[in-house]
């Protein structure tokens, strides 16, 4: 039993040296094949060329040439993968939101304007003490629901009620849309 143990030992320690060797010599080489062929991530899959190629390493016949071979064919194999893959896929295209005619100013946005503008203080009159600190706190400081809880002495759902209902009631005062001058 335990010359089976020592053997295999052996045969994994030649076969890791076998693999670095390996790697060393054709991982430039995959990377540039891949990189030719335009696979959008050419380092990751020349990692997963050579995670393929180790368990296989006992097995290739023909020295330096037959690991070389199969190397590139498992690189080609890979390729030819993503390339299907990318040919089923939808095409994906970046989102622009300043291209994107659904976007409507929301309540916030309409508040900085109105800071900007240095009307927020008649903006925030409508609202209620407690909806008027949230919104400063919150949107014009810019605090995080739990900083705000905290000031306020009150629970971060509370919180975010009384935002909800005071960027309710601010689009009730000023519809969409509006000019803020």
């Amino acid at each position: 039993m335990q010359k089976m143990e020592r053997e295999a030992t052996r045969r994994v320690g030649a076969d890791e040296s076998i693999f670095c060797a390996a790697y060393s010599e054709f991982a430039p080489g995959v990377l540039s094949y891949l990189r030719s062929r335009g696979v959008e991530d050419p380092e990751g899959l020349t990692q997963d060329v050579f995670l393929a190629l180790f368990p296989r390493l006992g097995d290739v016949r023909g020295g330096i040439k037959g690991v070389k071979s199969l190397v590139f064919s498992i690189a080609h194999a890979r390729y030819v993968d993503e390339h299907r893959r990318r040919l089923k896929a939808p095409p994906t295209i970046d989102y622009d939101p300043a291209q994107d005619r659904r976007c409507s100013s929301s309540a916030e946005d309409q508040l900085l304007e109105m800071e900007a503008s240095g009307n927020v203080k008649d903006l925030l009159n409508g609202l209620q003490h407690d909806q008027q600190e949230v919104i400063a706190l919150r949107i014009v400081a810019d605090l995080s629901v739990e900083t705000t809880a905290e000031i306020m002495g009150k629970t971060p759902g509370a919180i975010k009620q009384l935002q909800r209902r005071a960027l309710c009631r601010l689009r009730k005062l000023r519809p969409l849309g509006e000019d803020p001058s």
